[in-house]
């Protein structure tokens, strides 16, 4: 049995977007939550320039409870960008990583701490069965795709927006300023110890998920772009065949001609083999084009995220920085 007076201390960091009617029941649903799992708990909302009231309800419960902390960013940075703003903001031993939507039950975070105490560092909530649409599983699969290019580990398949983790893997990370933000594949950057637990993945019952179909893709696209070498390796790859099936075609047409003294006919032909190449070309051009694109963005710094405003319960007070080791204890 654990002494209760050593458990580590959490933070739990939910990015907010247009969740004004599921931010009430989440908090009342967290809070005795996480006091039967720490002593000393926090949880940090992190507002994404939302279209609701969503910045007045954080606004309110950082006013009756001082175990919440609000964070208003200047504009809609994506969910990443928040994550990352939140994770840096955290005060304590171990974080947690959760939606706001409900879909991710609160009874579910003990599961999720327990393989921290057997050495891993990185623990993801995979449910059984996401309660999305066909094509947002489809997305998702796409993005779990990409996800394992740029993290190169076989955990990428098993990621979600539910996580636990230590605090003190954010060092690795604390430098980084691009716009461009994967939490999982920043993590990838501290430890390959990775794991993940079956959850339990609830119905959406408020409102309606602001991740679509579309939104995954771009975001599958930007990790491959952003964080992977990948498309440029299969560009390589696409010039390596072409070459050998240009080389294929000279060797046909001069055996034609060597064989029985004539040429290859027709317009179609010639027309289609530039086609291909010509297409070829441009690919590659495209993706030499996006790598450069996001070399130019860093060259400008932009930051990946902007605090507007930023409200505390006056008791708040501060706390201890967190110590990382607490993280080895959460044996049940």
């Amino acid at each position: 049995m654990t002494d209760h007076r050593t458990r580590p201390g959490l933070s739990v960091v939910i990015p907010v977007f247009n969740a004004e009617g599921s931010l009430r029941e989440l908090h009342r649903q967290l809070m005795p939550a996480l006091a039967a799992l720490a002593n000393r708990f926090e949880v940090i909302f992190v507002e994404d320039s939302s279209r609701d009231r969503s910045w007045d309800v954080i606004r309110e419960l950082v006013t009756r409870d001082a175990r919440v902390h609000g964070i208003r960013l200047s504009r809609n940075f994506g969910q990443h960008n928040a994550l990352l703003c939140g994770i840096r903001a955290a005060r304590y031993d171990v974080i947690i990583t959760m939606d706001d939507d409900l879909q991710h039950p609160v009874s579910e975070i003990a599961p999720l701490l327990a393989p921290l105490a057997q050495g891993f560092q990185v623990v993801y909530g995979t449910a059984t069965e996401a309660q999305h649409g066909l094509l947002r599983n489809i997305a998702t699969r796409m993005t779990k795709f990409a996800l394992r290019s740029a993290m190169g580990a076989q955990a990428a398949t098993q990621v979600s927006a539910f996580r636990a983790f230590p605090t003190e893997l954010r060092t690795a990370f604390e430098a980084y300023r691009s716009p461009s933000v994967s939490i999982d594949v920043l993590l990838t950057w501290a430890t390959t110890r990775f794991t993940a637990v079956t959850v339990k993945h609830s119905p959406r019952l408020i409102g309606e998920s602001n991740y679509t179909a579309r939104k995954l893709i771009t975001h599958a696209f930007n990790l491959m772009t952003g964080f992977s070498t990948r498309p440029l390796q299969l560009a390589s790859l696409m010039g390596f065949l072409f070459t050998l099936f240009g080389l294929g075609v000279l060797a046909w047409v001069v055996g034609r001609y060597l064989v029985d003294g004539s040429a290859v006919p027709g317009f179609a032909f010639i027309a289609s083999i530039i086609a291909i190449f010509s297409g070829a070309q441009m690919f590659t051009l495209g993706i030499f084009g996006e790598y450069l694109a996001r070399m130019y963005g860093r060259t400008m710094e932009r930051p990946a995220y902007v605090v507007q405003e930023s409200c505390e319960h006056a008791d708040r007070g501060v706390d201890a920085p967190p110590t990382g080791v607490a993280a080895r204890i959460l044996a049940q």
